[in-house]
């Protein structure tokens, strides 16, 4: 158990490290006053807030990964691990469309109805997830044997990267010159978040090119799980780590050859570079964040960000309440930078709070349960049951 500990807490660290992120850039994009917003602060604030969404998403799809191994490893046929994982991707794009309902609620009357439709990245979560359900029936055969589930994982792990390479080729077309044009606004969000506007809008999240992340994280993840990782699980980190180096210069290269393949490039949105440029920071931050759990205090007693990390979803749903919603802690667009700081940090206790509750209340339920199912079982087999 301590060995898994120690294997997953870099994943529940870069969680926690993405809604920290996450926290910092609604705060000051909701509650700065435009004054403020001129300010390099502001500016490098919101740069950081490229960060949580690619995080979410790679993640997702690690976590995916640790999932179908262990359901494989336990003899689950591929029908079971695609039923198992579907569902509960299923839930996930519930939740999110629930989550739309809140804020419509919550909103109304100056929320327009077009918001409950719009896709965000729950949804988009959702779907990914279901999408690499559907992929891993394909590619697995749900054998518990080690040497059929090793072909498995290279399998998916070959298919995962190339299909995130497909995803990634095609979202410059479907934002520009091939968009699916008669499909409903609705529908057509979900291939390139156009909403209601005109084009694309690079602050959605439609499936291209988000859902290539998802891929791009079922990979690592296999990878993480290979028979080598296992054994040199420093150098197999440090090694996607170097990939990421190596990614970042491609991504650069790539942009400066005079020769394009798209009508329209735009690097910083849609193009497959920034793609593989973003991929390649992940990496990096996989990396670095390993290294920080192997080797620094990230473990040394109660760790915040894990914390944070294993409730991600909870604290994702609660902050934005308090931050984008009605019940605001600040003024929205009026505060100065001192101002909205100390706001981030109530937000970041009470997160924290919040996650540490959680996980207690979990954690006794799941600890009194077992106990009255078991007493409930034995009253029920005891003669005093039948008479």
């Amino acid at each position: 158990m301590a060995e898994k500990s120690q294997r997953l807490s870099h994943i529940d660290w870069m969680r926690g490290l993405a809604c920290v992120l996450m926290f910092q850039t609604h705060c000051y994009d909701s509650w700065l006053s435009p004054e403020a917003r001129k300010t390099a602060f502001f500016h490098v604030s919101q740069l950081g807030g490229t960060f949580p969404a690619p995080l979410f998403v790679f993640l997702a799809g690690v976590s995916f990964a640790l999932v179908t191994d262990r359901l494989r490893a336990k003899g689950a046929s591929r029908n079971a691990i695609a039923r198992t994982t579907i569902r509960r991707s299923a839930e996930i794009f519930g939740l999110a469309l629930l989550f739309r309902v809140q804020e419509f609620a919550l909103g109304y009357p100056w929320s327009p109805w077009t918001d409950l439709l719009r896709v965000d990245v729950l949804n988009i979560l959702g779907l990914s997830m279901m999408l690499m359900g559907v992929f891993c029936w394909f590619t697995g055969e749900g054998s518990g044997e080690v040497a059929a589930a090793a072909r498995v994982r290279r399998r998916t792990i070959l298919a995962a990267f190339s299909t995130a390479t497909f995803v990634a080729l095609l979202t410059p077309p479907l934002w520009s010159t091939y968009r699916p044009h008669w499909l409903p606004w609705p529908l057509e969000s979900y291939i390139n978040g156009v909403h209601t506007f005109d084009k694309p809008q690079p602050w959605l999240f439609p499936l291209f090119p988000w859902s290539a992340f998802a891929f791009v994280g079922l990979g690592v993840g296999l990878l993480l799980l290979s028979a080598y990782a296992r054994k040199y699980a420093d150098a197999g980190v440090a090694a996607l780590g170097g990939a990421g180096i190596l990614a970042c210069a491609a991504s650069v290269w790539f942009d400066r050859i005079p020769v394009q393949l798209y009508a329209v490039y735009d690097y910083w949105h849609s193009s497959p570079e920034f793609f593989l440029m973003r991929c390649g920071l992940l990496l990096i931050v996989l990396f670095l964040v390993y290294a920080w759990c192997r080797w620094g205090w990230a473990q040394k007693g109660f760790s915040p960000i894990i914390q944070l990390g294993n409730t991600s979803l909870l604290v994702y749903w609660a902050h934005i309440e308090f931050v984008y919603g009605r019940f605001s802690i600040l003024p929205k667009g009026k505060c100065s930078i001192a101002t909205a700081s100390l706001g981030l940090l109530a937000i970041f206790l009470a997160m924290l709070g919040l996650s540490v509750i959680r996980t207690r209340t979990k954690g006794a339920l799941a600890r009194v349960w077992p106990a009255r199912s078991a007493a409930a079982r034995a009253a029920g087999a005891s003669p005093a049951a039948g008479s």
